[in-house]
């Protein structure tokens, strides 16, 4: 059994990743959640009388909370989902995305880096995305965990800040760190902004499809139980300092998706 402190936890993987926990392993956990737009308090109603389940509502940049936070709960592990996500949100208002995703893990990691001098035992465990490393084209290989980084958003950008910083409070501090790197998560409790949910919504309301361009954009896809089950295995066995790309060995263009849902909806309500 290891106490786990997961922070963004309403949010749409880390309410997966909490759930996967508390029903597969003996770990206690404490989310720690601001309950922004995409972070949803209800997600966790099932949990509510788990006793290996806490919540406190709090911000990442925070300190004085964190502190009390840590102290109270003296976890073995933190795992950090916390982070403005949305591309489109990121390039109306990229101060809110450097704030939380570049500040608040900085902060993460200075209250990390106390609670490590006296508790030896502790890791962090960042979660990050592909879209640090750029784009592809479509006869290009797949990303590797030593691709150069490329950002192309104010998001993406912040997110790249944020996993550079993870890697120097390792160098530096001898923080025991470990990154990993995602595809295109797609599943239960994703918030409606994201492609599948919001193209099935507009389909069942019948309102205009948001497919930008031609569609021809192509992601690699994962099921977000998939990831959950990726980050266990790496909580387990996963080595300090590296990082791991997790992917879905699913290409697909964004309009190869469209019309995936549009096959299926139309056997639901023709």
């Amino acid at each position: 059994m290891q106490k786990i402190i997961v922070t963004g936890g309403s949010g749409f993987i880390g309410t997966n990743f909490i759930n996967h926990q508390l029903i597969n392993t003996s770990n206690q956990i404490l989310n720690y959640d601001k309950l922004t737009y995409a972070g949803i308090e209800e997600n966790h109603s099932i949990n509510e009388k788990n006793k290996k389940y806490t919540f406190i509502r709090g911000d990442i940049v925070d300190r004085k909370m964190l502190n009390k936070v840590f102290n109270d709960f003296r976890p073995e592990i933190l795992v950090n989902f916390a982070a403005e996500t949305h591309v489109d949100r990121s390039i109306d208002s990229p101060n809110i995305f450097a704030e939380t995703n570049i500040m608040g893990t900085l902060n993460l990691l200075n209250v990390s880096e106390d609670w490590f001098k006296t508790n030896k035992s502790f890791k962090f465990l960042h979660i990050s995305t592909d879209e640090v490393f750029g784009s592809l084209n479509i006869d290009d290989a797949p990303f590797k965990e030593n691709h150069s980084y490329k950002p192309n958003s104010p998001y993406s950008a912040s997110k790249a800040s944020a996993d550079l910083l993870v890697r120097a409070w390792n160098k530096t501090y001898s923080l025991p760190t470990i990154i990993t790197n995602c595809s295109n998560n797609y599943g239960p409790y994703q918030f409606p902004e994201k492609l599948i949910p919001l193209v099935i919504a507009n389909c069942i309301d019948e309102k205009p499809l948001p497919v930008y361009g031609n569609g021809e954009n192509i992601r690699d896809w994962l099921f977000v139980e998939d990831h959950c089950k990726a980050l266990d295995r790496i909580i387990r066995d996963g080595n300090s300092s590296e990082t791991y790309n997790i992917g879905g060995n699913c290409e697909l263009r964004n309009i190869d998706i469209v019309n995936k849902i549009f096959k299926n909806l139309n056997k639901l309500k023709p």
